[in-house]
């Protein structure tokens, strides 16, 4: 060990950072694979209607989690073990991976901030679609798939209706939300708002936990450029 003084500190408080980092990807892929196996969002985005199936943005988003997370964990064993070896190579090359996570993940938030209201929406309009097909008094040949459509939405959201719903709507409120008399549905919450609550949930989950693993990452980089200048520097480095 040839690190002394507040340099010996920063190495102890680098793997500190690195280990904490670490934890943080294994959280990040546990909270991944949980939002992928949600029963809410996975009996909902499994649907097909009209041979399309349900939109998959939602799926897209947690496996890159999945793969960050994995990733994270990775790149934290590095930080960890280059910390403890006092390795300028292992360093450097943590320090090189840290910050191509850091700027895939402000692309990523950037990204998401922008489309943030695209999953919910997609789904709202997959929804009105069966919603549209559903009620239509021509009995189409797609009305009994847009009803079991329905039944799926109004069971798992615990909803009934977009809100908005039609005279004919409320006639046929008994086949399409089998649960609710018709005094429930006056009381019910609409499938629209039901849609952007359950997903906006989700996003500020991972919205914090991105603030959360930037922060550090932050720390990690500076410490990191410290501790190897510090190496550098020191009587046994030559």
């Amino acid at each position: 060990m040839v690190v002394a003084g507040c340099t010996k500190c920063i190495k102890y408080m680098l793997f500190f950072f690195n280990f904490i980092f670490w934890l943080a990807g294994g959280v990040i892929l546990g909270v991944a694979l949980w939002l992928r196996h949600d029963s809410k969002t996975s009996n909902l985005l499994i649907l097909q209607f009209e041979g399309q199936q349900a939109p998959s943005t939602f799926y897209i988003s947690v496996y890159i989690l999945i793969a960050v997370g994995a990733v994270m964990m990775l790149v934290g064993f590095l930080g960890c073990y280059g910390a403890i070896q006092e390795s300028q190579c292992l360093l450097g090359t943590f320090f090189f991976f840290l910050v191509i996570l850091f700027a895939c993940e402000v692309a990523a938030a950037m990204w998401g901030f922008m489309n943030r209201d695209t999953i919910s929406k997609e789904l709202i309009n997959f929804y009105d679609s069966a919603y549209i097909k559903a009620v239509d008094v021509s009995g189409t040949p797609s009305k009994d798939a847009a009803i079991k459509v329905l039944e799926v939405f109004h069971t798992t959201l615990d909803c009934c209706g977009k809100g908005d719903d039609t005279a004919l709507f409320k006639q046929v409120v008994g086949t399409l939300c089998p649960r609710k008399s018709p005094e429930d549905f006056l009381k019910s919450q609409s499938c629209h708002d039901k849609l952007i609550e359950l997903f906006s949930e989700k996003l500020y989950l991972i919205g914090l936990a991105a603030l959360v693993v930037a922060v550090i990452m932050i720390f990690e980089m500076i410490f990191t450029m410290v501790l190897c200048c510090g190496i550098r520097n020191s009587p046994g480095v030559y």
